[in-house]
Formats: structure tokens, sequence, C-alpha cells
């Protein structure tokens, strides 16, 4: 990006993603002591590059994976496709017993520059930096005392049905022919809207009784007195969840979320600390901010 004109070369994309994915999983394998042919099961997400061979082919042939290796690529998935190769790699892990699954998520920066003077596509290159994490789940009992955390749920609400939520991140060409990423004005409007449905989801899960019975008198009351009562009541999550993972979007999208969800500004620290030092880095942008939230103890 420093050079002029930026070096938006396919062999520039592809060496910043295997500097980011390679140097994320060296350090995992030797963090966690576990040998790379000891892997069962591979989920790799990047939406906007996804080069042939697939990066998660790139993985298995820089560090040897096993021949029998489950091997997935997840691409065109956007900021969410941390967490659902999380939810993927669970399912997996369900079904075949006593192995190893590993997530890597990263966006490729250099194969997406914009170089044009669409408004709406530039924010992108204001926004996005380089990231990536590798995260590492086990179904082996003996894990069980070494593990840092265990995955209880995993949720996921698709909006795209709606054409707001569809168009509101959207790859294409401006008037010029220039290819680039346009953020939709939208954006705001459905995460929140998005984080809702979610949570509704998540929440009979977690939740206290105590709240679910409050959110379902109102809910029930919505039903039968819709002109009398206006809002659905908004559970307290922070009698549930100890720490937020905010996806570090933009302070917009933060703020908004702050602000449905009935957050304290310490319940969103960790995602403005991680725009502000890293920016946002798409998918694998939570995982930053829980390391944040793990040296803040």
């Amino acid at each position: 990006l420093l050079q002029v004109p930026p070096r938006k070369t396919f062999a520039a994309a592809r060496e910043e993603t295997e500097q980011v994915i390679i140097g994320a999983l060296e350090n995992l394998f030797k963090n966690t002591n576990v040998n790379p042919t000891d892997i069962g099961i591979l989920v790799v997400n990047s939406s906007m590059f996804n080069p042939t061979p697939s990066l998660s082919a790139m993985v298995v042939n820089t560090f040897k994976l096993r021949s029998n290796v489950r091997s997935f690529n997840l691409g065109g998935m956007g900021c969410s496709a941390g967490v659902i190769a999380i939810d993927l790699a669970k399912d997996l892990l369900h079904v075949h017993k006593n192995t190893y699954a590993l997530v890597v998520s990263t966006e490729n920066i250099t194969y997406n520059i914009y170089a044009g003077d669409n408004r709406s596509m530039m924010v992108s290159n204001c926004l996005f930096r380089v990231g990536g994490a590798a995260i590492l789940l086990s179904n082996k009992p003996r894990d069980r005392r070494r593990s840092k955390y265990e995955l209880v749920h995993t949720v996921r609400t698709h909006t795209g049905a709606d054409d707001k939520s569809f168009r509101c991140v959207q790859q294409g060409d401006d008037e010029n022919g220039k290819t680039g990423v346009s953020l939709s004005k939208d954006i705001t409007d459905v995460a929140g809207r998005t984080v809702k449905k979610n949570i509704a989801t998540l929440g009979p899960l977690i939740l206290p009784l105590s709240e679910k019975l409050l959110f379902f008198v109102t809910f029930m009351g919505k039903k039968l007195f819709k002109d009398k009562i206006k809002h659905y009541y908004v559970p307290d999550f922070k009698l549930a969840i100890d720490h937020f993972c905010i996806h570090a979007g933009g302070k917009a999208v933060i703020d908004v979320l702050e602000k449905n969800l009935g957050l304290a500004p310490i319940d969103v620290e960790a995602s403005r600390s991680t725009l502000h030092r890293f920016g946002n880095t798409s998918s694998s942008s939570i995982w930053y901010e829980l390391a944040y939230i793990e040296a803040k103890g």
C-alpha cells in the first residue's frame, strides 16, 4: 500500500496472506505443542481473496497436514465469517471424535485496494487493516484441563433475505470500472436489527429465569396491545455475560450496538481499543478483542 502506485498484484496479495496465516499458525503450534499432523479438521475463511490452490490447501501444503484432514475454505462471508467458521468447526467436532479443529480467519487488504473516487467505496481503504488469527478447538477429553475456554453455544441469525441487509456491504465496479467495496449508510441500522434478532435467539439459552419472564410478558403484551406497548423489554444481558466482543466494524457500529444492548463504556472498551489500535481486521477482529480482555485481566 505504501508504494506509489500501490502494488495491487495477485503475487502481492498471496504474499500478504501467507505472511498472516503462516505467522499465526507457527505461533499457535509453538504455544500449544500440538503437532500439525494431529489436526483432523481445518477451516480457513477469507472473504474476497480466494486463489487456486485455496488458502486451506496452502495451509495443508505448508504444514504437511495429513491426507484425511477435513479441509474447508469459506469465501464471501465478510466480517462475520470468523464466528461462522467456529460454528462449522463445532458441528464437525460433534461428529468426528477425539480430534483437533483448526480455524484460521483473515481478510486480504492488498487485493482490495480501491483506486477510484467513489466516496462510499473509499471508506474501506480508511477502515480496514491487515489482520489474522488462528484458533485451536479440541474435543479430546484430556484437553479439558488445559483448555482456555469451553465453547457452549453458537447462534447464527441470517437476515440476507432482506434487501437492505443483502446490499449493505457489496463488492462491485464504480462508474469508471474500478472495483471496490461499497458500505451502505444502512449498515448501522442493519447491524442493530440483526443483533437484536440474534440476541432474541441467544437469550433463552443463557438468561436467568427472571429476565426471560420479563421479556415474555412484554412480548405477549405487545402482541395483544400493539398500540400501547411500543417496544419489547430489552433483557439485561450483563446478568449472563461477563465480557462482550462486539466486532470492531467502525465507531458508528459500536455506538449503535452499545445503545441497543444497553451496555456501559467498559463493556465496549475492547471493541473501541481494537478499532483504535488495529483498525477493522474483518473476521479476525473479535479475537483481537478477546486478547485485549485477557491482557486487561
